[in-house]
């Protein structure tokens, strides 16, 4: 049985492919009800995807994806309910716009470096005006013949310890966690195993994530086994974190879910919506 509920989704406002309004009604022909869009360090998207979301009957959440660090690490944190008007928030994400236009800068120059001039320019006009992130390099060394797919591009130059991947030192996890618990938010841990820690260091980022003021990990991030479901279950109940889900969504390509193909979790799973609708989660401290 697949949820009505997905709390993680990219539009063009950041580095999916669909517009607001289209990944809106793509979820509500899915089934979805419950919508966040969650794009990386921006809230642009959210007036036309909270109209869209208004004409198909969907329940819009209004997040984010924060870009932070923890020990070295790049970690992804989503933020839930967040108040757009919030000037802590408005004031983080123009500091992040700022370091990541530096990072796009960065990355250029390593392409160009490996005899692939223009890329810079070329991502730019992907994202029409949008949050320039990898995927827009990523779509660009497709368009221009140098790798045959997105996820070649990633494990070819873009990935982690590849040749155009750039170091960068975004803000403490923390300071992210902080930015949306004072914007009103609930701070959520995204797609925890992706980072590929150890079990030790998973149970560290975890006990930092909690004592930090998150409040939420997400146990089911795009499509998971249900080994990795029970894992990310039992580690959520371990440090008191309640469940969240998405799909993760960037654009309809055969290795990703679309929203409204999440299983349910399991029943008696402390869920975040279902405790923000009870009154017991999202308040800034």
């Amino acid at each position: 049985m697949h949820s009505d509920t997905d709390l993680h989704t990219h539009s063009t406002a950041s580095d999916g492919r669909l517009a607001p309004a289209e990944l809106v009604a793509l979820a509500a022909e899915a089934g979805v009800r419950r919508l966040a869009l969650t794009d990386h360090d921006t809230l642009a998207g959210l007036p036309e995807a909270r109209a869209a979301a208004e004409d198909h009957g969907v329940e819009l959440v209004p997040g984010l994806e924060l870009s932070c660090q923890w020990r070295r690490q790049e970690i992804h944190v989503v933020g839930l309910w967040v108040d757009e008007q919030s000037p802590i928030l408005t004031a983080a994400l123009a500091e992040q716009a700022a370091r990541r236009e530096q990072r796009a800068e960065r990355i250029a120059h390593r392409l160009e470096q490996n005899r692939m001039p223009g890329a810079l320019d070329g991502a730019r006009r992907l994202a029409s005006g949008a949050t320039l992130t990898r995927p827009h390099f990523a779509r660009w060394l497709v368009e221009t013949g140098h790798v045959p797919d997105m996820p070649t591009a990633f494990r070819r130059w873009l990935g982690r310890g590849k040749p155009a991947a750039v170091g960068f030192q975004w803000p403490p996890m923390s300071e992210a966690i902080d930015w949306i618990r004072q914007a009103g938010g609930v701070a959520v841990l995204a797609h925890p195993l992706k980072y590929r820690l150890t079990s030790t260091k998973l149970r560290a980022l975890l006990a930092d994530f909690a004592e930090a003021g998150g409040q939420a990990m997400e146990v089911r991030s795009g499509i998971m086994d249900g080994d990795r479901l029970r894992h990310c279950l039992a580690r959520a109940e371990e440090y008191d974190l309640l469940a969240s889900m998405g799909s993760d969504f960037h654009a309809p390509t055969r290795w990703q879910p679309v929203p409204g193909r999440l299983p349910t979790l399991p029943s008696g799973t402390r869920t975040v919506w279902e405790t923000r609708i009870s009154g017991g989660a999202g308040s800034a401290g």
